[in-house]
C-alpha cells in the first residue's frame, strides 16, 4: 500500500469504479461527492446507492465529504471524474491556489461546451496548472466490468512521464493493467471523438443497418480520429494503439456504452430530451457533436461522420436520411 494522497472528484459510475480500483493500492481514498444522501449510504452500508451499487467500500479506506475545497486541499493527486458538460459549475469557487502544487488527471471524456476547451487546455487556462502536472485517463475501459472486476485496460498519459507511471501503478492490480502515453492532447481528443462515433454507431442500429455497414462505419472513424489529432496536435503516435483504437472500438460496441444506447434510441426516432430522460445519465458524445463540429471550422479536417451525427442532432435533419448520405460517402 502506498501513503500517496489521492482525491477523486465525482459521484458517478466512473468516479465509482476508479475509488474501487485506487483501494487495492492506497491506504486512503479522499472523495468528493455532491450527493450527501449517498456520503451517508457508503457510510452506512458500503456501496454507493446510485451507481454501481455491487462494490462494496470499507468506509474506513475512505474520505468522504461534500466540501470540494476540503478535498483538494488534503490531495497531492486529483482525479476529475465529472462530465464535461457540468466541470464548470462543478468547480465554481476553485481557484488556481487551490490546484497550486497539484497534480490533476482527468478521466473526462468529453469538451467543456462553454468554451470548447478539453480538459487540459481548460485546467492550463483557467486554473494556471502546468501541463507537466495534467494527465489523461484513457480507456479503452467501462465502470461495469471494473465493478465485475473483468480483465480491463487503461492509458495514462502525462508530458511528465514519471506521474504517469506512478498513476498506472495505483491503479493496476489483478484485473487492471495499465500503460502509460505521453500524449495528452491526442489520447484526450480521441477519447471525446469516440463518443460521437459510438453514437453514430447507435443510430446504425436502431435505424436496423447490420454489422457489415458498422463495421466501414468504424474502419472510417479511426481515421477520421486520425486525421483530426495529427492536424490538432500533429506528433508521432500510433492510432491502431489500445488509446485510440481500442477505446474506439468498446465504445461503439460495448452493450454498457452509454452513447452507443443513446444512439440506438435517437436511431428509432426518440427526441434528444426524451432520450436524455429515458437513459438518466450523460451521453458525452451529444455535447461533444457540437463542440466538434465548432472546433472543426478552424482548422477544417474532412470529418464526415462527425458532420452527420451533428447534423442529426442539431440540425434536425432525420437519421435515416443523414445516415443514407453518409452511406455513400463510406468506403
Amino acid at each position: 500500500m502506498t501513503h500517496t494522497n489521492i482525491a477523486v472528484i465525482g459521484g458517478g459510475s466512473w468516479a465509482t469504479a476508479i475509488v474501487k480500483l485506487l483501494l487495492n493500492n492506497v491506504e486512503k481514498v479522499h472523495w468528493f461527492m455532491r450527493n450527501k444522501d449517498a456520503i451517508d449510504s457508503i457510510k452506512k452500508f458500503g456501496h454507493n446507492p446510485h451507481y454501481l451499487g455491487s462494490i462494496y467500500f470499507d468506509a474506513n479506506k475512505l474520505y468522504l465529504s461534500d466540501d470540494l475545497k476540503d478535498v483538494i486541499s488534503r490531495a497531492d493527486y486529483v482525479i476529475l471524474a465529472i462530465p464535461a458538460a457540468f466541470i464548470s459549475e462543478a468547480l465554481k469557487g476553485i481557484t488556481a491556489a487551490d490546484f497550486k502544487n497539484k497534480i490533476v488527471f482527468s478521466a473526462i471524456k468529453g469538451i467543456v461546451p462553454e468554451n470548447n476547451l478539453i480538459m487540459g487546455d481548460y485546467l492550463k487556462n483557467y486554473f494556471e496548472i502546468p501541463y507537466e502536472n495534467i494527465g489523461v485517463i484513457a480507456g479503452p475501459c467501462h465502470a461495469e466490468e471494473v465493478a465485475l472486476e473483468k480483465l480491463s485496460y487503461l492509458t495514462m498519459a502525462c508530458p511528465d512521464i514519471e506521474k504517469a507511471t506512478l498513476m498506472a501503478k495505483l491503479f493496476s492490480c489483478r484485473y487492471l493493467k495499465a500503460s502509460v502515453s505521453d500524449d495528452i492532447f491526442g489520447t484526450e481528443y480521441a477519447a471525446v471523438l469516440k463518443n460521437v462515433f459510438a453514437l453514430a454507431s447507435g443510430i446504425s442500429i436502431g435505424l436496423g443497418y447490420g454489422d457489415n455497414y458498422r463495421a466501414v462505419l468504424i474502419s472510417c472513424a479511426i481515421q477520421e480520429i486520425e486525421r483530426f489529432v495529427q492536424k490538432v496536435h500533429p506528433i508521432s503516435r500510433d492510432i491502431n494503439s489500445a488509446a485510440y483504437l481500442g477505446d474506439l472500438l468498446v465504445t461503439a460496441y460495448s452493450q454498457f456504452s452509454r452513447n452507443r444506447a443513446f444512439g440506438i434510441m435517437i436511431g428509432k426516432g426518440y427526441s434528444v430530451k426524451y432520450a436524455q430522460i429515458e437513459m438518466n445519465m450523460v451521453a458525452e458524445g451529444y455535447y461533444a457533436a457540437k463542440c466538434i463540429h465548432e472546433i472543426n471550422k478552424i482548422y477544417q479536417v474532412d470529418m464526415p461522420i462527425t458532420d452527420a451525427v451533428y447534423n442529426i442532432l442539431y440540425e434536425k435533419i432525420a437519421p435515416g436520411i443523414e445516415m443514407q448520405i453518409l452511406s455513400d460517402k463510406l468506403s
